[in-house]
Formats: structure tokens, sequence, C-alpha cells
């Protein structure tokens, strides 16, 4: 998925992108780490483990979901103001294959972005030896947060 090229609004935004992920829970019990952190542009990469699977051994699409939808929310942050937060408020996720590889890629980036609502795209990829699969797709709209105490980046 290529990149538009998005001026940023905050120059520390790998930092935030990276401080941020850091504190996510969820990321951390799915054992997820970050790939490419750009400009509009973020990855996740988690490997395959049995405790995220559901009954066939494949990643439970829950488990796609949410890495999916924190790419994108990540995506949408590089391009927020140095004093907002991300919240997504609505997603729409296909799942196009089962997810069953050694490990996953997720993909999240930008297709238009916004000082308030943002809109972001979605592609996961099974990953086998050297072999990628599409698995997914998913359509994620964001909400840059401002002013609120208990909502930080």
């Amino acid at each position: 998925m290529s990149t538009p090229p998005f001026e940023p609004r905050c120059a520390d935004f790998a930092d935030r992108v990276r401080d941020s992920f850091a504190r996510q829970g969820a990321m951390q019990t799915l054992g997820a780490s970050l790939g490419l952190v750009a400009s509009g542009a973020v990855d996740i990469e988690l490997p395959w483990a049995l405790g995220l699977t559901q009954q066939h051994g494949f990643l439970h699409a829950g488990m796609v979901a949410t890495a999916l939808d924190s790419a994108c929310g990540y995506a949408g942050f590089t391009l927020m103001a140095a004093d907002a937060a991300v919240l997504t408020i609505e997603f729409k996720i296909n799942l196009l294959a089962p997810a069953k590889g050694e490990r996953f890629r997720m993909e999240g980036r930008v297709l238009k972005p916004g000082r308030t609502i943002t809109v972001c795209e979605g592609r996961a990829f099974a990953i086998d030896g050297r072999q990628e699969k599409l698995i997914a797709t998913m359509g994620c709209t964001l909400m840059a947060v401002t002013g609120r105490d208990n909502i930080q980046g």
C-alpha cells in the first residue's frame, strides 16, 4: 500500500507513537511490535501464538481486528497535533482469508487527515516464510481528542 506524502503537525510524531504504543496493554498481550512508523503510515507486526487462535488454529478475527485498528489509529496519530490523542470512532473489517501464518503484518495508512476526523485504511497480511497473503482489509475513522485530562497521547 503506498503512503501519500502528508506533512505531520508534530515534529516528534514517531517518538509519540512509540511512547503511546509502549503503554498499550492490548498490544503487549498480543506480543505485537511496531514496524514502520512514518508520516501517515504505521505497521504493526505480531507472531502467531496459540493463545490468540480460534478453534481451527487460525489467528482469531478479533485479534486481527484489534491489531489492524491500532495500526490505523497510530497512522492517524502520526498526523495529529502535539496536544491531541487518538480514538477510533468507527471501523469495518473485511475478513478475506483465514489468518494462517507464522507471523502477521498489519498496515495502517491515512487516506484523508483532518483537524478532528481522520480516515484510514488498513490491510492485514499473513506471512509464511517469504509468502505473504492478504487476509483482511479495514476502513477506519478516527477522532483527534484534545482538552481531556484523562485522554492523553
